[in-house]
């Protein structure tokens, strides 16, 4: 095949999705997979037949995919601002499947419950557990709870995401944060007569350390695949990178190589902490030192040179949920064949 294309090694995926299955299963979790990740109906369908209670998505439009994929208990986990088109969309979406709806102000509760009323959609009380993104402080939980029931939506309880835990050393402490913050958040909606059912977390690098006196739900997503991210935080080993692209090295100055993927293959995400823009899983020495649209630059710090011009070689991305939405199809192989053919089906899908 021409290069640069994602490929997806359906083996080490299933391995992937049966250990994170099991983890649930045995620390009596429900586990509800974040599809943002993947993408891709096929995936989602391996995560319900192995038990998962529904699909967590970021976004509007990705539930309308998955709708019409067939699945049928979706939460958006996202305080969507329901006005004009998007409160029709989601109304739309109550009446055809199980909808569950993120909001984390009394004012976005207002426009969900004038949406959604009326339809048995359930709102979940987004908190914030330390990574300061959306989410309401844990001790205004229960206020903003009363304001989502006040305009007619059922409450059933709170979530947050550790994403702080994306850091060297951080993962530990931001899953002791998550439950302090779900387990404030669950008092303070007991406090106002209502009764936190989901406490719901959970992201890859923290799924080890999830207090199951506390959460009764995780919403791991990139664990499916995994990425160079999760490597380099110690939650997994190359042997578990399901994903990487292929790319072919086209240019060569003396120990420097370049590879015919860039950033719009890879995605462009670098966190400082990173040792570069993505790995070589079969290089592990290596560090891709500059990305551009259509250009990796290689280098080997040992000084020796491993590639040739034309090698093929595999890129695991930093990030794989960026490089997946950046990509028409994953080629999927088993044993070294190629044996399907799988559409990124909410490719684009950001409303």
């Amino acid at each position: 095949m021409p290069t640069p294309y994602l490929a997806v090694d359906r083996d080490v995926l299933d391995r992937n999705l049966e250990s994170v299955a099991d983890l649930a299963h045995d620390r009596s979790l429900w586990i509800r997979p974040h599809a943002k990740t993947h993408k891709c109906p096929e995936i989602a369908e391996r995560q319900v037949q192995l038990g998962a209670v529904g699909l967590t998505v970021a976004t509007v439009s990705e539930a309308e995919t998955f709708t019409t994929a067939g699945f049928d208990d979706l939460f958006i986990a996202y305080p969507v601002w329901a006005r004009g088109r998007s409160g029709e969309r989601l109304r739309a979406l109550a009446e055809k499947t199980r909808l569950r709806v993120g909001v984390d102000s009394a004012e976005g509760a207002h426009l969900l419950g004038r949406a959604l009323r009326g339809t048995g959609a359930e709102a979940v009380v987004e908190v914030d557990s330390g990574h300061h993104r959306s989410g309401a402080s844990p001790d205004q939980a229960g206020d903003v709870a009363l304001a989502a029931a006040a305009a007619g939506l059922r409450v059933v309880g709170a979530f947050t995401f550790p994403g702080h835990g994306y850091g060297p050393g951080r993962r530990r402490a931001a899953a002791a944060q998550e439950a302090a913050a779900l387990d404030a958040a669950s008092r303070e909606l007991r406090a106002k007569g209502i009764e936190a059912t989901v406490r719901s977390g959970g992201s890859t690098p923290t799924l080890e350390m999830s207090d199951t006196s506390v959460l009764s739900e995780i919403r791991p997503g990139v664990y499916a695949f995994n990425d160079a991210q999760q490597v380099e935080l110690g939650s997994c080993g190359w042997d578990d990178v399901a994903l990487s692209a292929v790319t072919t090295v086209v240019s060569r100055r003396h120990d420097r190589f370049i590879l015919d993927a860039g950033s719009k293959v890879l995605g462009a995400d670098q966190p400082s902490w990173t040792s570069g823009a993505g790995r070589l899983p079969d290089h592990p020495q290596a560090r891709i030192t500059a990305l551009s649209e259509h250009h990796a630059t290689v280098e080997f710090p040992d000084g020796r040179p491993a590639l040739s011009l034309g090698d093929r070689v595999r890129v695991a991305p930093n990030h794989v949920c960026s490089a997946v939405n950046l990509s028409d199809e994953l080629v999927v192989f088993s044993n070294g064949e190629i044996v399907d053919r799988w559409r990124v089906a909410a490719r684009g899908a950001n409303q």
